[in-house]
């Protein structure tokens, strides 16, 4: 049995975490695909429909245009011709639909500029729904059966939505029906409110409570590049969690519609990327993951001691093609090595790990590199999933297919990835530097010297093992495959070690000049893989898209190597390509070129708002000295 993920980039979404709302752009919601109320992993709601009659019948409405507010509200605007006699739309329709972390409120608003008053019936049509987004992500089936009473429903012990309609006439059978019947004005308006709010005590994180942050003040930004921050840290903000017994463990859910939950790598990449305008959700990302960290060696749960976390769901992820994610899963190999990073970086802005109590993960997520990343003790972190029902992919680009030979092939497991390398690399050097400069006793602070060591060691491997060579010259490899060959993709992953300390400035400089060639940067961003590559498809998940955390991510590490003016080359790529998303940049979208076409083509199914596409623009807007 096959299955095909539903495409929402025709979608309008309202968000506040855990609740989202996907409609058609004219707002209503008719079940296909994705559309739905949400909250946390099942969909409360899978049908919406309103509609309007006057005197001499229904009002046929014309939608006109669909608005974002900085608060996740969506406007939906209509109009429509109400006088025989008049060829202009003086009638008008505006539905604001406000999300809130308990579900959401909706105001209609009908207005005329008719000099005599309108008597309308309005009525709402509501079909509840309880089905998984598991389910609804792998396109199965479409229907679960809440049980019912009245306006309200429940799919399981502890869960619950109720339809408030103040004022309106209640009707109940397959679907729920509110009508209301009223007046408007001669040249006035008519406005009625209702809402859904839905409970679900089994979901291990609610809403955040801590201050959203701000907009920052930039410098000599365009029009358009304060649209795009302004557009990041509002859905930054509407993607924001805690847990439900500890509001300061807050974080970034990695993104709507599929993944509104903590992932650790997202999470972690998210907060880093957010930095220059928000080290509190560093601090409380680092300290989310902490609680987290792996205990015990568990193969079930990928689980290692050290460890960081991958993935956190209310109840077991059956993803129905052979791989089941228990509710708590560590299947990642970068996750540990980034919140080591992200703890860098949090320093350099103010934080104290011993005052912060983050201490004793430091030590554990070394250990964790020290004695788990390298299963076979060839000198790299690699993985490979053992229980045989995880993920097969566990680095950021996690699909079955995406670690390919330069010929298209797929690469067979134990796969060490490139990226990871730098990462670790760059882990140890920082942790050795955190416990030199915070070690609590001697012994602590001795350790440093051998992750010095360590780190040194990593480096010479990594020059004898991972460099290769094409008709363009040298390269790093994607991975080492199950047999140590070389991958030789030519892929973005090679981007990330800028700025880690693995390559020497004369090897950055090879992998910024293959990065910025026609066939890897399409002018919007950095592709997945090469042009050259013979499975290469602009909109292939991760063998020839442009992810925008990726080039994000790859702007960050010139930078930080002093590649500045490429780097800028990238911002303004990813800046044009805001511009052909109503500047909210998506998790993922095609790899044409810039001078093909514009707007960017959209990945049908990709996630937006997604964390680390949001914090992105953050990276852009310091790339442009905006910050």
């Amino acid at each position: 049995m096959s299955f095909q993920q539903p495409f929402v980039h025709d979608l309008t979404v309202a968000l506040c975490a855990p609740v989202q709302i996907w409609a058609r752009p004219d707002g209503e919601i008719d079940g296909v695909g994705a559309q739905g109320a949400y909250l946390g992993d099942h969909r409360v709601l899978r049908e919406l429909s309103m509609r309007l009659e006057g005197p001499d019948g229904p009002i046929q409405w014309v939608h006109g245009s669909t608005s974002s507010g900085v608060d996740g509200a969506v406007t939906f605007h209509a109009v429509a011709r109400l006088h025989d006699s008049s060829e202009d739309p003086v009638g008008s329709l505006t539905r604001t639909r406000t999300p809130h972390s308990s579900g959401f409120d909706e105001r209609i608003v009908v207005a005329t500029s008719l000099p005599v008053p309108l008597e309308l019936r309005l009525t709402l049509r509501l079909v509840p729904d309880a089905t998984p987004i598991n389910l609804i992500k792998a396109g199965a089936a479409q229907t679960g059966e809440p049980l019912r009473e009245g306006a309200t429903w429940s799919w399981g012990a502890g869960t619950s939505a109720t339809v408030r309609a103040p004022g309106a006439e209640v009707k109940l059978g397959d679907a729920i029906e509110f009508s209301w019947t009223g007046t408007v004005p001669r040249y006035g308006s008519l406005a009625l409110d209702w809402g859904v709010t839905a409970v679900d005590e089994k979901l291990p994180f609610v809403g955040s409570v801590a201050a959203p942050i701000s907009a920052p003040a930039l410098r000599g930004a365009s029009a358009s590049l304060s649209r795009l921050v302004s557009r990041s840290v509002a859905d930054l903000n509407a993607l924001r969690l805690c847990e439900r017994d500890d509001p300061g463990r807050t974080f970034y859910a990695a993104g709507a519609p599929w993944f509104l939950t903590l992932f650790g790598r997202d999470s972690l990449i998210a907060a880093r990327l957010a930095l220059p305008i928000d080290s509190s959700m560093a601090l409380a990302t680092l300290r989310t993951l902490a609680a987290r960290q792996g205990r015990v060696v568990d193969i079930d749960r990928a689980e290692q001691p050290g460890k960081m976390l991958h993935e956190v769901r209310a109840e077991a992820l059956d993803l129905l093609q052979g791989t089941v994610l228990p509710p708590q899963y560590y299947g990642t190999v970068d996750a540990t090595a980034l919140w080591v990073l992200l703890l860098a970086d949090g320093v350099e802005s103010g934080i104290d790990p011993v005052q912060q109590g983050l201490f004793d993960a430091l030590l554990g997520a070394l250990s964790w590199l020290r004695d788990h990343s390298d299963p076979d003790g060839d000198g790299f972190a690699e993985y490979h999933d053992t229980s045989g029902h995880g993920l097969a992919n566990q680095g950021w680009k996690d699909s079955g297919d995406s670690i390919r030979f330069a010929d298209g092939r797929v690469a067979d497991g134990p796969i060490a990835l490139v990226e990871v390398q730098g990462y670790c690399h760059a882990a140890a050097r920082a942790g050795a530097d955190l416990l030199e400069r915070f070690g609590r006793t001697p012994a602590e602070r001795a350790q440093a010297a051998p992750w010095r060591a360590w780190a040194a060691a990593l480096k010479a491997r990594f020059r004898d093992r991972f460099w290769v060579s094409d008709e363009r010259g040298d390269y790093p490899a994607l991975a080492l495959d199950r047999d140590k060959r070389a991958v030789t993709g030519v892929a973005s992953n090679m981007g990330h070690l800028l700025g880690t300390g693995l390559l020497e400035p004369a090897e950055e400089r090879l992998v910024v000049d293959r990065l910025m060639s026609p066939d890897m940067f399409s002018g919007y961003g950095i592709r997945t893989m090469s042009t050259t590559n013979a499975a290469y498809w602009p909109t292939r998940y991760h063998v020839g898209s442009v992810w925008t955390h990726d080039t994000a991510m790859i702007i960050d590490g010139m930078m930080r190597a002093g590649f500045d003016a490429e780097a800028t080359r990238l911002a303004e790529g990813l800046l044009r390509a805001a511009e052909g998303f109503d500047h909210r940049l998506p998790e993922l979208f095609g790899g044409q070129a810039s001078d093909a076409v514009f707007p960017p083509v959209p990945y049908p199914a990709s996630c937006r708002p997604q964390a680390w596409a949001a914090a992105s623009g953050i990276t852009v807007a310091k790339a442009l000295g905006a910050l």
